[in-house]
């Protein structure tokens, strides 16, 4: 009884997140924060994302924080992934199981690459140089109520600052994960990047002026500009996935995710994964979007290994992205450690 009580809760946190995640493509562009949506994890990224029921462990902290509310050991996991436009995205996560549940922390950091400051009055650079950075910093907590569900929540201090100014705000993630039972059938939702709006601020926002109607030759007064608030690109994923063996050394999977967004269409993800006797996998996917103009490809693909260590047992990972004609390709690498 308890899980069917479980189910229908989780129907209901269904159909109040559909409701807050709704949203047109008249938002396109709208919501600010946008490190929060770059993925990380090779195989999660060559499945399309399309991981929220099945994604476990160390990897569930940014797809699915309720995933990792089955760990049965300590993993850790790096993440290196070249972006768009020279930027670099490292990611770095820990989870460990303790007697109430499993703890779970990640840092992930975006490197937009050094900029020339410009200004009008110096078009061709002041002769400083800008460092944008972004970052993430989450904890994680996960459990599992019982043997079929799974819940899980993450909470992020996000930063963004460029020079002087800087923008910080929180985010939270909550995450479901149900086995009904079926043997190889798994559903999960999330909701991602909830959290109040952002604003930057910083002492370059103060400027010293003379009012208009007051004497030319009076002391100048010091005001300070305010920064337009932006919203979090906050989201909600509600997914499928369905494995099962493929003869004695090898198993199959195919994951399907629904992806609502507040700031641009829909979204629609499939993946599918082979492995063969849990040492060699091959991975590939398609995203379905209505938006007219998309940066990737709609698909990637990629492979993983597993390594056999004294005690612990090592994934690497690597994940290919097509990207539209503007940027080059994105090779993704990430290496996992179970302990």
């Amino acid at each position: 009884m308890r899980p069917r009580i479980l189910a229908v809760g989780l129907a209901a946190v269904l159909a109040a997140a559909s409701a807050t995640a709704y949203a047109s493509a008249d938002r396109l562009g709208t919501a600010g924060a946008q490190e929060l949506r770059i993925p990380v994890g090779a195989r999660e990224t060559a499945l399309g994302g399309a991981v929220v029921s099945e994604v476990a462990g160390v990897s569930a902290l940014y797809w699915n924080p309720a995933g990792a509310g089955n760990s049965e050991a300590t993993q850790v996991l790096f993440s290196h992934q070249p972006y768009i436009a020279d930027m670099d995205v490292e990611y770095f996560a820990v989870n460990a199981p303790v007697g109430f549940g499993t703890i779970g922390a990640s840092v992930k950091v975006l490197s937009v690459g050094d900029m020339v400051v410009t200004t009008e009055e110096a078009p061709e650079g002041t002769g400083e140089i800008a460092s944008p950075t972004m970052s993430v910093i989450g904890l994680t907590f996960a459990r599992a109520m019982t043997d079929r569900v799974l819940f899980g929540v993450t909470g992020m201090y996000v930063n963004e600052s460029i020079l002087r100014e800087s923008a910080k705000g929180v985010a939270f993630d909550f995450g479901f994960q149900y086995h009904p039972g079926l043997q190889g059938l798994k559903l999960g939702l999330v909701m991602k990047h909830f959290g109040p709006s952002m604003t930057f601020d910083g002492p370059d926002f103060e400027r010293l002026l003379l009012p208009p109607d007051q004497n030319p030759f009076s002391q100048r007064r010091s005001f300070k500009t305010q920064s337009a608030a932006f919203e979090l690109p906050s989201s909600f994923q509600f997914g499928a996935s369905y494995e099962r063996p493929l003869g004695d050394e090898s198993r199959g999977l195919v994951a399907g995710t629904f992806q609502s967004n507040n700031f641009s269409d829909d979204e629609y993800r499939m993946g599918a994964e082979y492995a063969y006797r849990e040492t060699f996998f091959a991975r590939g996917s398609f995203v379905a979007t209505g938006q007219d103009s998309y940066l990737f490809d709609r698909g990637a693909f990629g492979v993983g290994f597993r390594v056999r260590l004294a005690g612990s047992d090592m994934f690497a990972d690597y994940a290919f992205v097509p990207v539209s004609d503007w940027f080059d390709d994105i090779h993704h690498f990430t290496v996992r450690f179970h302990f």
